[in-house]
């Protein structure tokens, strides 16, 4: 999983990144929201996950109408203050909020999976290439 980490300096999104590194996705660090579409052009992201304080209805708008970003989950993150302190109620259409210090190894793992909108087409996880089929018997 391809996850765009945007954070207000380079420790932070650095910092991002090798939190959900070491849980086995590929992260890409972006400092600040301005080089956010520049960054996911060429990383084509799975999952965006941004320092909460940064994001705003005008730039959660913004990405929506932005090919490489439209449709992409946006995942709010703080390290300092939980959900319920740091995000905003006009912040409509984030996947979720993450307050990292609560959080488990296999909470972020099933958080990142039901967030996750993956790109592309996927062929179903039964399809037997190559393989012909006989329908099954009514008997």
């Amino acid at each position: 999983m391809r996850l765009l980490c945007i954070g207000r300096h380079p420790f932070l999104s650095e910092h991002l990144c090798r939190f959900f590194s070491d849980l086995g996705s590929d992260c890409e660090p972006v400092v600040g929201i301005a080089n956010a579409l520049a960054v996911a052009g060429t990383f084509e992201p799975h999952l965006v996950i941004a320092e909460g304080d940064l994001l705003s209805p005008a730039v959660l708008d913004a990405w929506s109408r932005e090919n490489v970003l439209a449709g992409v989950p946006v995942l709010a993150v703080s390290l300092t203050r939980r959900p319920d302190e740091s995000i905003r109620a006009d912040l409509c259409g984030l996947a979720g909020v993450i307050y990292l210090p609560t959080l488990d190894r296999a909470s972020v793992i099933a958080l990142l999976d039901g967030a996750r909108r993956p790109r592309g087409v996927d062929a179903p996880q039964d399809a037997m290439i190559g393989v012909s089929r006989q329908p099954a018997s009514l008997h």
